[in-house]
């Protein structure tokens, strides 16, 4: 990967310190979109540790339109920081830094399985690794972490904002009819509409995006097609 990994801070802390470094680093956090005309977009994701802390991290690198795999990375290594609720960047973010390193493709934005600033300190995996790889990151969780919102339409491409102490901080977005929304938020170097949109263009019939889609793939040790049940589908927004 041609982007450089910016060294903000070391990665050997205690929880009190790793959430100082969070609450110091938010405020560096771009919502200004930098997106323009995408040609290649990635997903990240990390697997689970087996029985001895082993992790596997994965970097999948798409073009677009066209969705075809330009670069799929997969690297294991030893998970050392402890599963904390809302300090998951301290444990994932450095095997998927790992993985990016080895990408030949600077992707035009990244897509990653986890908040961006819906998380309690505006700071999640995806505003974390933003600001690492100094670029725009979207985090598309399978889960809310923090906030309050109404049910989205049942229709595809319906969203209902995210808010958290009087914040708007992401949306619930359902990226397909009748089924469980993802939860979209800023990571950095982009806005919450270009956010929403790129995720919904990304969609291809299943309820994650292709990009992150394949990257969990990549990360379980399964293989990936570029193909979805309807290639073609791109629902529109609906608030």
């Amino acid at each position: 990967m041609n982007v450089k990994i910016h060294h903000l801070h070391d990665w050997q802390v205690s929880v009190v310190q790793a959430k100082q470094i969070q609450r110091d680093l938010a405020s560096r956090v771009s919502q200004k979109s930098e997106v323009i005309n995408p040609r290649f977009i990635a997903g990240v994701d990390i697997s689970a540790p087996n029985s001895t802390g082993i992790a596997r991290g994965a970097a999948v690198v798409l073009s677009y339109p066209e969705f075809d795999i330009t670069e799929a990375k997969v690297v294991e290594e030893k998970v050392t920081f402890p599963y904390i609720p809302g300090l998951l960047s301290f444990r994932e973010a450095p095997l998927i830094l790992a993985a990016c390193q080895k990408l030949s493709t600077d992707p035009d934005f990244i897509l990653v399985d986890g908040q961006g600033i819906a998380h309690p300190r505006r700071f999640g995996l995806a505003s974390h690794l933003g600001l690492l790889l100094d670029m725009p990151t979207i985090g598309c969780a399978k889960s809310r972490f923090c906030g309050q919102h109404e049910p989205p339409a049942a229709k595809a491409g319906s969203y209902a904002e995210l808010i958290d102490d009087n914040e708007v901080i992401g949306a619930a977005l359902r990226t397909k009819s009748e089924v469980s929304p993802i939860y979209i938020s800023i990571g950095h170097k982009i806005d919450l509409p270009t956010a929403i949109y790129w995720v919904m263009r990304c969609c291809r019939g299943y309820r994650l995006p292709e990009p992150s889609r394949l990257a969990h793939l990549a990360a379980g040790g399964k293989s990936i097609a570029t193909t979805g049940p309807n290639q073609s589908h791109q629902p529109r927004l609906f608030t």
